[in-house]
């Protein structure tokens, strides 16, 4: 059986390239940006306990006695999937020391290749634990509030647009304009504040809502945790208020603009019913900008989240960074921006694709 190649593999292999560049790019500029300009970070991680030997011990295991471009190369070492490393030398002693796993592929002299998930080190501030042990237990977190809030603005989004659209120029056109406007225009900061003091304090005994709380709580008498789902709402709801405004907008006008053309026209002149002419014909073609928009929202959420998080002690990766920026826990910044620039690619290649779909006029080339 020969394998053919279509043009939507074409199309992805493509965008994975040049999704691998973009990545590259944003390695290059965080590790400079975070590595030679705050300062000596041997010494950020022993904080205030450092002496001279301490210190030379932290600087020639983590490879922060050698020139920029060879801490440069490490670095790309311990990102890279596929990387190479000497048997002997003393900075890669977390491959024999089984810190993670790995497949040895083949060996190169005194080298080794190895096969392994990309090494984001270690976190100066908590005792040596791994960064992807810390973003491995707050990331679910933060996806779980982004899938919440992203799925608030959708449903709703896309039914009030729609709902604009078939009464344009009424008073609910109006009055929807008016609120989408207002909810495009307030930080989710100020409105996060909000939120939390009138729904979780002023009317407590009647929403039951807390004004703080993450998804799992620690049971009082040391049982284990639990999942508090009622902690999800408010900060799920502040969240997707800004893109659902953005939704609410661009479906009304998108549908608008598709309802104008002259497919619809024969549609009707048929004799469908306004109803009909929406979901079978209008409503697919009018999602395209919604789609796009959406996945840039959702994207943006997972690095977004930081204010939402902090404000209601969600305990995600935007709070996770916000803590790692005020103990200067570069590992974990870097780490965490690396992350949710990688999500973003993905998720914007995915997004082409379903764009390609539901638009049959875009080429995938």
């Amino acid at each position: 059986m020969i394998f053919k190649i279509t043009p939507l593999f074409t199309y992805i292999l493509n965008r994975s390239f040049y999704g691998i560049l973009t990545l590259l790019g944003v390695i290059t500029v965080i590790f400079f940006l975070f590595t030679v300009l705050p300062g000596d970070p041997a010494r950020m991680m022993l904080d205030q306990r450092e002496d001279s030997e301490q210190l030379l011990a932290v600087k020639k295991k983590y490879g922060f006695d050698k020139p920029i471009l060879i801490q440069y190369s490490y670095y790309l070492n311990d990102l890279s999937p596929v990387s190479i490393h000497s048997k002997h030398e003393e900075h890669y002693t977390y491959l024999n020391a089984n810190k993670y796993s790995f497949l040895k592929l083949f060996s190169l002299g005194n080298k080794v290749v190895v096969l392994k998930w990309p090494y984001l080190r270690e976190s100066f501030q908590k005792n040596g634990k791994s960064v992807s042990s810390v973003i491995g237990e707050t990331l679910p977190n933060t996806f779980v509030l982004a899938v919440s809030a992203i799925t608030i603005a959708i449903l709703i989004g896309v039914l009030f647009g729609v709902l604009s659209a078939i009464f344009k120029d009424t008073f609910f056109d109006r009055f929807i304009s008016v609120i989408s406007t207002l909810g495009m225009s307030v930080p989710s900061f100020f409105s996060a504040i909000i939120f939390a003091w009138f729904f979780g304090f002023v009317l407590h005994k009647y929403t039951n809502l807390n004004m703080t709380g993450s998804l799992y709580e620690v049971d009082d008498f040391g049982e284990g945790k639990y999942i508090v789902w009622k902690n999800l709402v408010l900060p799920a709801i502040v969240l997707g208020i800004r893109p659902l405004a953005v939704v609410i907008q661009l479906m009304r006008n998108s549908l608008l603009e598709v309802m104008s053309q002259d497919y619809i026209r024969t549609a009707k002149a048929k004799g469908l019913t306004m109803y009909k002419v929406i979901r079978k014909h209008a409503l697919k073609n009018a999602l395209n900008p919604v789609v796009t928009a959406i996945s840039g929202w959702f994207a943006s959420m997972l690095a977004g989240a930081v204010f939402v998080e902090y404000i209601f002690n969600w305990n995600g990766l935007g709070k996770e960074i916000v803590n790692a920026l005020n103990t200067l826990d570069l590992p974990i910044i870097m780490g965490s921006v690396l992350v949710i620039a990688t999500m973003f690619i993905i998720i914007n290649i995915f997004v082409d694709v379903i764009y390609g779909w539901l638009d049959p006029r875009v080429k995938l080339n």
